[in-house]
């Protein structure tokens, strides 16, 4: 008998806000986190614009000598689990740590780290190089520290599927407890790659939007949309079994109760046509919900403002809720936070349980320009009201990587 798995704590280090409920408030209010670049000189780039993280001082929950042993992309995970735990009021003395886990992932891992240390080799020589280099730049290095800080002993991996990472993270986590293998695990992604090399490296892919208008640049959906536009943060959720939080009294956000994960097997960069391998991983995930596909309330598009990621998601909604699809609102978080790569399935998912949660939809912004192509309801510009009951999360990765999640809010 599979066991029924629960949101019992959520966490964030966003370009909107440094928790969940700055967060979450910036995403009803339709606030947008994109800006020129302040980490490096762009003169020379042809994209400007990014979605910093603001104001974060590691230190705030990092002691000051751990957090200088940490690449950014690792302070940003570490910051979201302290206030995931702390919000899912875990007594870490008297729970059993060899069934708490740890599955956070970043689609790129170290990369400020190694520009860094790359210009130290060459400007002082091999010597020079940090002694913590290697563990400061592994991509599995966030999820390590996690389980080191909060004493986890059981599984710890890292799931590492570029855009999809987040979203891979906590289904294979929820597979975990479903199954068995653990009682709590603390699941996730996170990243910070705005750096020069990261930012090059996406512009020579013609990747990036070359907007110079922080309201024009990450416009999911919009006919106008010409590329994503960079964003950096953790997120991080709880996952538990239902009969561990129900004995210790956990508040519970909701439940996850399905989750779609399969391979495009057709390119590198582009998704397959028409959206084929996007469609069965959310067909995967409704069905494993036991729900007919026009139950589905809201689905938080992976929404990247590329112009084949758009046109194939919304291709792969409507292969799935046929008529039932423009009755179903979709929207793109990105359009706020642009696109955190391996943390963005981690904060979509925490955006569609506190939607669940206020009953209400955030909008997609910055949509002007209608495309026929793109053709169902994507809540343009402002949030709406609405009675939701199951929302669905869409992540698509490089490599062909699609990763869905089915989440249903939470009533006894």
């Amino acid at each position: 008998m599979k066991r029924k798995v629960v949101v019992t704590g959520m966490g964030a280090i966003t370009p909107v806000g440094n928790n969940v409920g700055a967060f979450w408030n910036s995403l009803k209010g339709g606030v947008c986190g994109i800006d020129f670049i302040k980490a490096f000189d762009t003169e020379n780039f042809k994209a400007k614009l990014a979605a910093e993280v603001k104001d974060f001082n590691p230190e705030d929950t990092i002691d000051k000598r751990e957090a200088k042993r940490m690449d950014r992309y690792c302070q940003f995970a570490v910051a979201a689990a302290v206030e995931a735990v702390k919000d899912a009021n875990i007594d870490l003395e008297n729970i059993d740590k060899e069934r708490f886990g740890v599955v956070v992932g970043s689609g790129i891992g170290g990369i400020g780290t190694i520009e860094k240390q790359q210009q130290t080799l060459l400007e002082k020589g091999p010597n020079r190089v940090h002694p913590l280099f290697i563990p400061m730049i592994i991509s599995n290095m966030a999820a390590g520290n996690i389980g080191i800080k909060f004493g986890a002993k059981g599984i710890c991996t890292t799931v590492v599927t570029a855009c999809a990472t987040g979203t891979n993270c906590i289904g294979e986590a929820y597979r975990m407890i479903q199954n068995g293998v653990a009682d709590i695990i603390i699941a996730g992604g996170t990243e910070a790659s705005i750096t020069p090399l990261s930012v090059a490296g996406f512009i020579s892919l013609t990747a990036l939007s070359k907007s110079t208008d922080p309201n024009r640049a990450s416009i999911p959906f919009d006919k106008e949309r010409s590329g994503f536009v960079m964003g950096e943060g953790a997120g991080i959720v709880i996952l538990e079994s239902l009969e561990h939080a129900e004995s210790r009294n956990a508040k519970i956000y909701a439940e996850v109760v399905g989750y779609g994960s399969t391979c495009d097997a057709y390119h590198i960069t582009s998704p397959g046509p028409e959206g084929e391998g996007a469609a069965r991983a959310i067909k995967i995930a409704i069905e494993e919900a036991g729900i007919e596909p026009a139950q589905v309330s809201y689905i938080n598009a992976h929404g990247t403002g590329t112009e084949a990621n758009d046109k194939f998601e919304t291709a792969a909604i409507k292969t799935v809720f046929g008529d039932s699809a423009k009755e179903i609102p979709v929207s793109s978080t990105k359009s706020m936070t642009g696109h955190l790569l391996g943390a963005a399935g981690a904060v979509e998912a925490i955006a569609s349980i506190k939607a669940m949660e206020d009953n209400f939809i955030p909008p997609t912004i910055g949509y002007e320009v209608a495309d026929e192509e793109c053709d169902l309801d994507y809540v343009p510009n402002k949030g709406r009201e609405k009675e939701l009951n199951y929302v669905m999360s869409n992540s698509l990765g490089f490599g062909g990587h699609n990763a869905v999640i089915l989440l249903k809010k939470w009533s006894e």
